[in-house]
């Protein structure tokens, strides 16, 4: 099988991180996954959530949304809360990397990681788990650098990807018109050693085997992988 924009159903699509991407964030990093391009700012708050007041730890945070013009048509600005898409996509993105910290060493303060996608083309949520990671970990090396920790808070890193079955065929990193028309989709979020965060599937026509399952987890496992070399080298 080959794909709309030729590559074969085990590719990824190109993937780039541009780093301190903004001036004034904590930490700042440009996702860029085919045409989805997703900015998430990480940014430094010495204050914590009313239920953690008083216990010595910290807490992360996340915010999703999407720009008016990111997808074909114009969508209304969000305001307030959000839309209930942008709060679920918030709050996977704050699971998945407080998956990462340890908030007792973290100390009593706030890390929020904003993700606003410039441009969707499928796989937002993905993206910005995989550029929230980097920049949490710029933040971080920044309270270091302050010498504001009493130890380094990372014990792991995360990294997400979206796999599906698209005309019969397990595909891995789908784009807009995969993810549209996908018999199968889903969003694996993996840490490290290859512990799940948070698996979201869907079958759109017809139940799924654990068989093809499984599959479909061993292909989301190798993309993920990639993703994670190329986190490591923003980093480096």
């Amino acid at each position: 099988m080959t794909r709309s924009d030729g590559r074969t159903p085990h590719d990824l699509r190109p993937l780039t991180m541009q780093r301190g991407w903004t001036r004034y964030a904590e930490g700042s990093v440009l996702i860029t996954m085919g045409q989805t391009r997703v900015l998430c700012c990480a940014s430094v708050e010495e204050k914590v959530p009313p239920f953690l007041v008083g216990t010595g730890r910290g807490w992360v945070t996340a915010e999703y949304a999407m720009l008016p013009r990111s997808t074909h048509t114009r969508t209304s600005r969000e305001r307030g809360s959000g839309s209930g898409r942008s709060q679920e996509i918030s709050r996977l993105i704050g699971r998945s990397l407080r998956a990462t910290v340890d908030l007792e060493a973290l100390g009593p303060r706030t890390i929020t990681l904003d993700c606003d996608v410039l441009q969707a083309d499928g796989g937002t949520r993905t993206a910005a788990i995989n550029g929230a990671m980097v920049a949490l970990t710029d933040a971080c090396n920044g309270l270091k650098a302050a010498e504001r920790l009493a130890r380094w808070p990372l014990h792991d890193s995360v990294a997400a990807v979206s796999v599906g079955m698209v005309k019969g065929v397990a595909v891995l990193d789908l784009d807009y018109e995969e993810d549209s028309s996908a018999d199968v989709d889903f969003n694996v979020v993996m840490l490290s050693g290859g512990d799940f965060v948070e698996l979201q599937g869907t079958a759109e026509r017809h139940p799924f085997s654990r068989l093809l399952m499984d599959q479909m987890l061993d292909l989301a496992a190798s993309g993920i992988a990639q993703i994670r070399s190329v986190q490591q080298q923003a980093t480096m």
